[in-house]
């Protein structure tokens, strides 16, 4: 369970958003500051929803050995809507170029970064995605321990905030060199960050498919 759901929350954590923002956070007059607001906007977010959604599933009785067939259904219906998602972003038209484009509400809020700014940042980015919430069900439809789900779910935020907490603890190790390749990152993100983003909606609606489809014909 612990493997599985690490596993997904470690693709959830591939958002080319979430390390833009952390590279023009790292690179504003107060880096430091302004990163750690982001990172708690960001884990007080995924936690706060990990709870909610852990709860809402637990209290579906989904982990209930009777509740077999909804459990692995509901898997199953995770991966397609993944699948589709691909292929939704497949077919969506390129967006225009940032510099061209009017900028959104997450782009206004970090063109002057500021802690209570940076924060509200971290909220928003970390809104629950499918991938965050297929590595929330594995562990909510565990028949697990109190200790060991806690445990889990404490693993899934902080993998799934990867992309904030790593630049910040490379930031304080070597601040130039975390600033330059971070930017050098980004301007990679922002010419692969479609195909980075396909990638892992597939890669995820196929293991979830899979996992759901098997766990369904082997109740038969």
């Amino acid at each position: 369970m612990l493997a599985q759901a690490a596993g997904l929350a470690l693709l959830a954590a591939l958002s080319p958003t979430a390390l833009l923002v952390s590279a023009v956070y790292l690179g504003s007059a107060r880096p430091r500051l302004t990163g750690l607001f982001y990172l708690a906007g960001a884990v007080a977010m995924s936690l706060v929803m990990g709870i909610v959604i852990l709860a809402v599933l637990r209290g579906a009785g989904l982990s209930r050995p009777h509740e077999h067939t909804p459990r692995y259904g509901l898997r199953l219906g995770l991966g397609i809507l993944l699948v589709a998602a691909g292929i939704f972003v497949t077919r969506k038209p390129r967006q225009p170029d940032p510099a061209q484009a009017r900028p959104g509400l997450v782009s206004r809020m970090i063109a002057n970064p500021a802690p209570l700014s940076a924060f509200l940042v971290g909220i928003l980015i970390f809104a629950p995605g499918v991938t965050f919430l297929a590595a929330l069900q594995v562990i909510a439809t565990a028949r697990a321990s109190v200790e060991l789900t806690t445990l889990a779910v404490v693993i899934v935020v902080i993998i799934n905030v990867l992309l904030v907490w790593l630049p910040i603890v490379l930031h304080l190790v070597a601040p130039g060199p975390t600033t330059r390749r971070l930017g050098a990152f980004n301007a990679w993100l922002r010419a692969h960050g479609h195909t980075v983003l396909v990638g892992v909606l597939v890669v995820v609606g196929a293991i979830m498919i899979f996992d759901g489809s098997y766990g369904l014909i082997a109740v038969r």
